[in-house]
This record gives C-alpha cells, structure tokens and sequence, in this order.
C-alpha cells in the first residue's frame, strides 16, 4: 500500500536550474518518494546550489562542504515531516561520475532521503548500512531503477 505524501517542491536559484527541472518531473518526484514511505508524510524537497548547501551542512553538521543529500526529519509518526535538501551541482558531478542519468541518481538520492527521514541509518554501523542499501535498491528495483551499488 502505498502512503500519502504532502509534497513541496522547490528550486534555489543556481546555474542550470530548467535542466534539473526536467529530471525533476513533479509526479516522479512524488511516485518516488512514494514508494519509501512507511507511513504518511509531509515532505518538502529543496533543490538548492553549492553555496545553499555548503552552509547548511556546514551550520547542522559541521561539515564544511556541499554534500548531495541533507536530511532534516522532524517528527515519524504518526506522520513524517521532514526536509529534503539535495545539492543540484553535486548530484550532477556525481552522476556524470558514476556514468548515470541525472533522473536516477534523483530518484536514488530522494529514496535515500525519505529512508533517512524515517530513521534509517548508515552510519552507525556495518549493518545497519547494509540493511539501508539493500531497503534503497529494492525499491529503486520497483520504480525500474537499477542498483546505485552496482559498479
């Protein structure tokens, strides 16, 4: 069963915004999300540039670098509410790294996200980062995704 999912989506300002866009097709954003989702949920997705990300991995982390993924969750039940923050340059370099459509490293990343928002971990330790690798590509498999571990 899939769950219901508020979905904002929002764009910074950055160089290649209308590209991004395009990879980030509402209804995809939210079929993504969609099928991560546990429970109900209220997310809000925010493409942003270097400099947006920067400062906030910097300020909640303590990281002083732009990072592809930032998850703020604020509450799990009964319904997530969380903040998805995704860095378009990074994710871009990544993808033309990894030899990967823009559009799946999104879908990945948004997956990745939303499982952290509901308490998944992968940086706790050894396993717990296997469980979350093996619950991300099951369910890219399901939206027609291939593994994001596969090399």
């Amino acid at each position: 069963m899939l769950h219901q999912l508020t979905l904002s989506l929002q764009f910074g300002k950055f160089k290649d915004v209308p590209l991004h866009r395009a990879a980030l097709l509402r209804h995809k954003v939210t079929r993504w999300i969609r099928q991560a989702l546990d429970s109900d949920a209220e997310i809000t997705v925010r493409i942003v540039g270097t400099d947006e990300a920067r400062s906030l991995n910097r300020d909640y982390r303590k990281k002083d670098y732009a990072t592809n993924v930032l998850t703020f969750d604020y509450t799990l039940k009964p319904v997530v509410n969380a903040d998805l923050v995704l860095c378009a340059p990074v994710i871009a370099q990544e993808s033309l790294a990894l030899g990967k459509p823009l559009q799946a490293h999104y879908a990945h990343l948004l997956v990745h996200g939303a499982l952290h928002a509901q308490g998944w971990e992968h940086e706790t330790n050894d396993q717990d980062a296997l469980d979350m690798e093996q619950r991300e590509t099951q369910i890219l498999a399901k939206l027609g995704f291939d593994s994001p571990y596969l090399e």
